[in-house]
């Protein structure tokens, strides 16, 4: 079996509009100690993580204490609304949610950003199969990996956990076959069985 641990990022910082390098706010880098002491007893062989700094910084107390690397994959960073910022995130969402090739002008569909990720994490089944590992990533992107293998995980699903930061999505598989997916809430320490 290869479990992996997704790391949802923990809070990060809008006043910083760049995707790439926005960072954490105050609480969010506190609450980084939050992943370090859930991940510390699951026997993690490798992390993994989004390029984009909130999502590397989310890991990063728990690869400096664990001596890990981190290692890159642009393939799981998160999906791109568009050249610019937009303030109605929420009616953007649905659409998106609704009709899976929606997208801005200049941004990605969730079927694309759905694409890219289940091909990277196929491809780590494949390399690390029998391992345990983590990879640092994003709402969006994480919740299309979910779909992927549970369809009803749909918009109502995503907005429940919109604001859930930092927050950890355990998934167990059988080769390349998803068996099992737990969501975890670090605050409550409550588990939710997905699939």
């Amino acid at each position: 079996m290869t479990i992996i641990y997704f790391i949802r990022h923990a809070t990060s910082d809008h006043e910083n509009h760049d995707e790439r390098k926005r960072g954490l706010t105050e609480k969010g880098l506190n609450d980084c100690k939050l992943v370090t002491d859930y991940l510390m007893d699951k026997g993690i062989d490798l992390l993994f993580s989004s390029p984009y700094r909130r999502s590397l910084l989310t890991i990063q107390d728990f690869a400096d204490t664990k001596q890990l690397n981190i290692q890159e994959i642009e393939d799981f960073r998160e999906r791109k609304v568009d050249s610019g910022w937009i303030d109605d995130f929420k009616t953007f969402a649905k659409n998106q949610w609704e009709d899976f090739h929606y997208k801005l002008n200049n941004g990605e569909t969730l079927k694309e950003v759905q694409d890219r990720n289940i091909s990277a994490l196929q491809q780590l089944l494949i390399d690390q199969q029998g391992k345990t590992f983590a990879i640092a990533t994003h709402g969006t992107a994480l919740s299309t990996i979910i779909n992927y293998y549970q369809p009803s995980f749909e918009f109502d699903a995503f907005w429940h956990i919109v604001d859930i930061m930092p927050w950890v999505v355990k998934m167990t598989f059988d080769g390349t076959t998803c068996q099992h997916i737990e969501s975890i809430d670090l605050f409550t320490n409550s588990k939710t069985h997905i699939y």
